[in-house]
């Protein structure tokens, strides 16, 4: 059983990271996309922006409808289509195809991934499923972090056609994999739309959204910006740039191990703390940020709290409505989304009107504000107040 488990996770994982690989990836080949479509970096960079717009909006809701179908069946439904959609951007010439190629996927990805963590979870013990979903966590941040350059890599040293081929493949061995080692794992009881919709009706639930929201603005807020800020503020030359970032995603993933053995110990506590220890980390940033060796531990502690983070955000939200964990994850994907927008627009304005150095202050006032709804939520539904109700 044990061994099967571990099975299910890992494909669950390299699904995943197929997924946030498309969606991801094409960030570091933006330029070569450009040029190929004949397209300004702007409008090519719709491929990214719609693609986040489409799972904002389609993350409470697609799970949702596809909450009471066998779950080895939708997962093989949605890497199907990402694996045509794939298929379309390699050959496709004309923009506008490979525009829609992106959307179609787009809103079928929550789906994947809100069942990704629901199953993990399921597969485990209640107190074993933190760690189960940080091992899928490994495949989200390897797809975020580690998927741009190596889609670079590839588009750079062959073509952009092989970086496209590249997401194709991922994609295709995680649905032949899930097609023949995953079992069969119809839906044993059915949770009606209302009796998930009426999760929204709890404070907690609005609370851990904005928390997640507030969170992932503190996060990539600041990272969307990492390559800006090595290269205006630390001045480092853009083949170091290239390793800072492969540290930052390597660290990403030691997060996810490591965010999994706290979660099952001590999950309040880890989230409270949480904002002191990024703060450290971008007040450092702030006041060493243009030395170089320093910025590299800096980094290398923001790529390790990057990861936990994610895993605390899946936990925060998930646990506010464990009655219904589809909808719950697809609310957990959304917010991120929203938390990330939001996050990189307001960075952008401190950038333009202050400089790249003072972007760590849309990460330290988005803590600030997380804080706030962590403390709130702690007191209101901490167990002895609730035994004293």
């Amino acid at each position: 059983m044990a061994k099967r488990n571990n099975l299910l996770i890992f494909i669950l994982t390299i699904g995943v990271f197929g997924i946030l690989n498309t969606e991801m990836g094409i960030i570091g080949i933006l330029p070569s996309i450009a040029e190929h479509f004949q397209v300004s970096v702007p409008k090519a960079g719709l491929l990214v922006s719609l693609f986040a717009l489409v799972v904002a909006v389609s993350g409470p809701t697609m799970p949702l409808l596809f909450s009471g179908i066998n779950r080895k069946k939708v997962m093989l439904l949605v890497l199907g289509v990402f694996v045509l959609a794939n298929i379309v951007s390699i050959f496709t010439t004309n923009f506008t195809i490979a525009l829609i190629a992106r959307v179609v996927p787009a809103f079928f990805h929550p789906i994947y991934c809100s069942l990704a963590f629901t199953v993990a979870a399921a597969s485990v013990s209640k107190e074993e499923a933190p760690k189960a979903v940080s091992k899928v966590f490994i495949g989200v941040s390897a797809g975020m972090v580690v998927g741009v350059p190596i889609a670079s890599f590839i588009a750079s040293v062959t073509s952009l056609q092989m970086a496209m081929i590249f997401f194709a493949i991922v994609n295709a061995i995680a649905f032949i994999a899930t097609l023949i080692f995953v079992p069969s794992m119809p839906v044993e009881e059915r949770l009606s739309y209302g009796t998930q919709f009426s999760v929204l009706k709890k404070s907690i639930t609005w609370l851990s959204i904005v928390t997640v929201i507030l969170l992932n603005s503190a996060i990539f807020g600041v990272y969307s910006y990492l390559a800006d800020y090595l290269k205006t503020v630390t001045n480092m030359p853009s083949n170091t740039i290239s390793f800072i970032l492969f540290v930052y995603g390597g660290a990403n993933i030691i997060g996810n191990i490591v965010a999994g053995k706290l979660l099952t110990k001590n999950a309040n506590q880890l989230v409270a703390s949480f904002p002191f220890l990024l703060g450290i980390v971008y007040i450092l940033l702030f006041l060493f940020g243009q030395f170089s060796l320093p910025m590299a531990v800096i980094t290398l502690i923001w790529g390790i709290l990057g990861g936990i983070g994610g895993n605390i955000n899946q936990y925060w939200l998930a646990s506010s409505a464990p009655e219904a964990p589809d909808f719950a994850n697809g609310l957990f994907i959304s917010s991120c989304n929203v938390g990330t927008t939001i996050g990189a627009v307001v960075g952008g304005l401190f950038i333009s009107e202050m400089g790249t150095q003072y972007v760590v202050l849309v990460g330290i006032l988005s803590l600030i504000l997380s804080l706030v709804t962590i403390l709130l939520r702690n007191y209101k539904y901490s167990p002895t107040r609730q035994l004293s109700v």
